[in-house]
């Protein structure tokens, strides 16, 4: 699948530059520019994550955040998620590493659905600019939500495997 996306993208890359050679290069500097700014966020998580799984026991883990630690851990995850604040673009390698420790699919799945949805930190914000009870209302509704967006992901895990 891999190859595929990459080969596509490197035909789409080239036939943009046959169209127009300047905005191919204008696009690629900026995108490059944009690649740098996002990288030290990158690798900041992703050494903090990879540390965290090489020094906690993979047992703990998986006792934790595992597929056989049921609602527990569902709930564990989507408050960590709720709580911590990090992009998308670092959000989805961090679940691959997750779930590459042991973690489980429905934990993962509320970890990165309140990651996305729900925002503890962001909410003094949020507040300011929609009210407390419209920012209070939202964020309820989000972490609920997220427990069915566990729930759909670990019935659908469940038909694939």
């Amino acid at each position: 699948m891999n190859i595929l996306l990459y080969g596509l993208t490197t035909l789409l890359l080239a036939l943009s530059f046959a169209k127009d050679k300047q905005k191919t290069i204008q696009a690629l500097k900026k995108a490059y520019k944009s690649f740098e700014n996002i990288l030290p966020q990158f690798m900041v998580v992703i050494l903090l994550v990879s540390l965290l799984i090489s020094l906690l026991n993979q047992d703990f883990l998986i006792k934790v955040i595992g597929s056989e630690s049921g609602f527990l851990g569902v709930l564990i995850a989507s408050l960590t998620g709720a709580v911590t604040l990090i992009p998308g673009f670092v959000a989805f390698p961090t679940a691959a590493l997750l779930l590459a420790a042991g973690a489980g699919y429905m934990q993962i799945g509320a970890f990165i659905s309140t990651l996305m949805m729900v925002g503890i930190v962001t909410l003094p914000v949020e507040i300011m600019y929609f009210g407390k009870k419209l920012a209070m209302f939202r964020n309820l509704f989000a972490f609920a939500f997220s427990f069915f967006v566990a729930y759909v992901i670990g019935k659908v895990m469940e038909m694939v495997a």
